[in-house]
């Protein structure tokens, strides 16, 4: 075995030992779905991050950065402002519910059981797309770099993420989830350094960037545009970024395997500290990422296929042992995800559709391990039955939960009209009215305009279903009372040392968004402009160009998000009720 095997299977078996061995600690049903609500700030940041950055990141992702919009770094990273108004407006009521999953939030929410099915069901069809697609690039990743088949290494994969979470549940999860977090944020600086160092350093690779013969306008705020490519136009591109990037905050605010984190935090202050740190983290992995995926074309501007470009860089432009830990570091960030999916599937499984009737806390451990394991076998076999469509399977799961969930997610917490009916065919039709539209345009029978995405026609069908259904229907006096005691603030969480350090976690939101500013003026917008003026000719800054108004909403986006973290927490917590 060469350096590249041996790394990557030392580290699963690293992950193996330890969830078999917290997996021995495991008594109780709460340990095993939400950790006995004891999980520290680094074990949740830990968990919402390597959750969230799967194959579709450091693949999908950096792949479209490499071949079509490089500049897509200079967005504002909106996505992770779902991490701070989800947890203020969501996650910390979704904890101080008590419930082990969020499909018995909505349960106990609306005093109904069809509601908590209907999210169960939800959760199992949307994660488990999502999980067989992140198991097939597991296996594709492992055939690649190890002598195993696909098969063999498909195989390898399933019993990996299984095995060290079968009997451990949501406390292996967490564990390795940090152990795999902070393993690629260590790759993914290690990986951006030593491509810059081949270059020259990133101002002098923009340079050849900016002139990249057969990608112009890669590194313009829109990248490529034109006849015949994804977006034909700049305002395209700008329609299409600002619709997905909305969408992914409602996921990263909502999502199961996202929320579902904030049930395992020791406090609500925890909550919040999480989602301040995994903003952050995770905006500044993407941003690594990115800008070494992009810098990978002064090497090769051909890499095919273009999800493979930074499996290409560990190979071919690293020292052995870098590119040895970026590749494991790529498995991690898979692991992560596949391990959380199937949890999420097997406790919905087995508490929110199935529902042991049991009172006896042994038998409902085990019967919920037996639905974990039977899940984990029906995966195995559909990714073994079906062809490899890693693509279309993430595209088609990833932003289910934004139109299901998200309207009934936020106004369960924020409407007192918002009746169990309204849940029920809400989650419902904003799951049709997203994953229908998808699949005809999957399967080519409609072509729906980039302002049309499914993301946003589910949102919007299910937003005016609970609206009209609601209207219709009555609030029982259960649904307004168990409303109205979430909105309690317990005493326990006005400590004033605590208040203190989650206002610091707020400012450092807030002093992210300007340093990601300060940095994407400095090393991005100056040097493209650079690039761009004709030699010769004095250097003009534009200080209106589409690159700076983008570097300038780092600091607007993210001053305004950690300034409403740190009212709402005053006056939450401060405020004498």
């Amino acid at each position: 075995m060469n350096i590249y095997t041996t790394t990557i299977l030392l580290s699963i078996l690293a992950y193996v030992v330890v969830g078999n061995y917290v997996g021995r600690k495991v008594k109780r049903l709460e340990d095993y779905f939400v950790v006995n609500r004891q999980a520290s700030v680094l074990l949740i940041v830990g968990t919402l991050v390597a959750s969230f950055l799967s194959t579709n990141t450091f693949m999908g992702q950096a792949g479209f950065n490499y071949d079509l919009n490089s500049a897509i770094v200079l967005i504002p990273g909106l996505l992770l402002t779902g991490y701070v108004y989800g947890a203020l407006y969501f996650g910390r009521y979704l904890r101080r519910s008590r419930a082990l999953t969020v499909a018995e939030y909505f349960a106990k929410r609306f005093y109904s059981r069809r509601v908590q099915v209907i999210a169960g069901i939800t959760v199992i069809v949307g994660i488990g797309f999502y999980l067989i697609a992140v198991t097939q690039a597991l296996g594709l990743i492992l055939s690649n770099l190890t002598p195993l088949s696909y098969t063999q290494a498909l195989i390898v994969a399933w019993a990996s993420y299984t095995s060290f979470i079968l009997y451990s549940g949501s406390r292996g999860v967490v564990i390795t989830d940090t152990m795999m977090f902070l393993l690629f944020t260590l790759v993914s600086f290690l990986a951006m350094y030593a491509i810059f160092d081949a270059h020259g350093g990133w101002v002098a690779a923009m340079e050849g960037l900016v002139h990249l013969e057969g990608k112009e306008n890669l590194m313009a705020w829109h990248g490529r545009t034109g006849p015949g490519m994804r977006f034909e136009t700049p305002t395209d591109f700008l329609i299409w970024v600002t619709i997905i990037m909305l969408a992914w905050s409602f996921v990263t605010a909502i999502s199961p395997w996202q929320s579902s984190r904030y049930l395992m935090a020791k406090n609500e202050h925890v909550v919040l500290r999480s989602a301040c740190g995994a903003a952050i983290s995770i905006g500044v992995i993407q941003a690594m990422v990115y800008a070494a995926a992009a810098t990978v074309n002064l090497s090769n501007p051909a890499i095919e296929p273009r999800d493979e470009v930074l499996v290409w860089a560990a190979l071919n432009m690293m020292s052995p042992l870098v590119g040895a830990l970026l590749l494991a570091g790529l498995v991690a960030a898979a692991l992560s995800s596949a391990s959380t999916f199937l949890s999420l599937i097997g406790f919905n499984l087995s508490h929110d559709i199935l529902h042991e009737r049991g009172t006896e806390e042994r038998a409902k451990l085990k019967f919920s391990r037996q639905m974990m394991l039977l899940a984990s076998v029906a995966i195995l076999i559909v990714c073994l039955s079906i062809e490899q469509n890693i693509f279309w399977l993430t595209y088609f799961a990833g932003t289910l939960f934004a139109s299901a969930w998200g309207p009934v997610a936020l106004m369960s917490v924020w409407s007192d009209r918002i009746t169990a009916s309204a849940a029920f065919w809400g989650i419902t039709c904003g799951f049709l009215g997203n994953a229908v539209p998808k699949l005809f345009d999957s399967m080519n029978l409609i072509e729906l305009p980039v302002y049309l995405d499914p993301i946003l026609v589910g949102a919007v069908i299910s937003l005016v279903v609970v609206l009209v259904v609601s209207k219709k229907t009555t609030v029982t006096a259960n649904e307004r009372s168990y409303r109205l005691s979430l909105l309690e603030t317990p005493q326990e969480e006005r400590n004033i040392k605590a208040v203190k350090k989650t206002l610091w976690y707020a400012s450092a939101v807030g002093l992210f968004g300007l340093a990601m500013a300060a940095i994407m003026f400095l090393f991005y917008v100056v040097p493209y402009q650079r690039a761009l003026t004709p030699a010769g000719d004095d250097f003009s800054f534009d200080w209106f160009s589409g690159e700076a108004i983008a570097a300038y909403l780092w600091a607007v986006v993210f001053v305004f998000i950690a300034w409403l973290m740190y009212r709402s927490v005053r006056r939450e917590y401060l405020s004498e009720k």
